[in-house]
């Protein structure tokens, strides 16, 4: 699939799920709106934004970004039942990091309070910090970001938060991923 250049057009990509797609596309998109924010993701950002170095603005707040990609190489491994949307944003309202740095916490973070996962909780307390501080280090702004294109370094797995709502008419559906299929809206099997 071939995506526009972000540089260009200013598009951004958010994922949904198509549950969330009709109220996504009727009301817009808020940080907080998705049924698995408070439960899955928010005691997740709130410890990145514990961590924050001091290159990082007051008002990038991750547990309030809308999260975003400039674009996806042909290699992306998809999650069945989504939607991709197009969106626009306003650049001096978004921050790029490296989300190569923040996915290897993900697992040991949600899984640290499992009884049988003691070792996810000692990875947290040992590497947990540093390796937060090195996702805020190596983290720009949108507008640095489209001077020095660090989304364009081997490794450098640009995510984009977003802070403000994104409102309707400012997002357009290009696809619904399912098990078998990636759909553009209009085509049907």
């Amino acid at each position: 699939m071939a995506f526009e250049n972000s540089s260009l057009t200013g598009a951004l990509y958010h994922v949904v799920s198509i549950m969330d797609l009709k109220k996504t596309l009727a009301e817009g998109i808020r940080y907080d709106d998705k049924l698995t924010y408070l439960n899955k993701y928010y005691d997740f950002h709130n410890y990145f934004d514990k961590y924050k170095t001091d290159n990082i603005p007051f008002w990038v707040e991750r547990r309030k970004a809308i999260f975003a990609s400039m674009y996806f190489d042909e290699s992306h491994n998809w999650h069945s039942h989504t939607a991709l949307l197009k969106i626009q944003a306003d650049i001096k309202k978004c921050w790029v990091c490296n989300e190569n740095k923040a996915n290897p916490l993900f697992e040991p973070f949600i899984l640290q309070h499992i009884q049988c996962f003691g070792k996810a909780k000692d990875f947290i307390n040992k590497n947990g910090p540093n390796m937060v501080k090195e996702y805020w280090k190596d983290s720009l702004s949108l507008e640095e970001n489209m001077k020095v294109r660090r989304d364009k370094e081997n490794g450098y797995d640009a995510e984009v938060l977003i802070f403000q709502d994104i409102p309707p008419e400012n997002i357009q559906c290009i696809c619904i991923i399912s098990d078998h299929d990636i759909i553009p809206p209009g085509k049907w099997m």
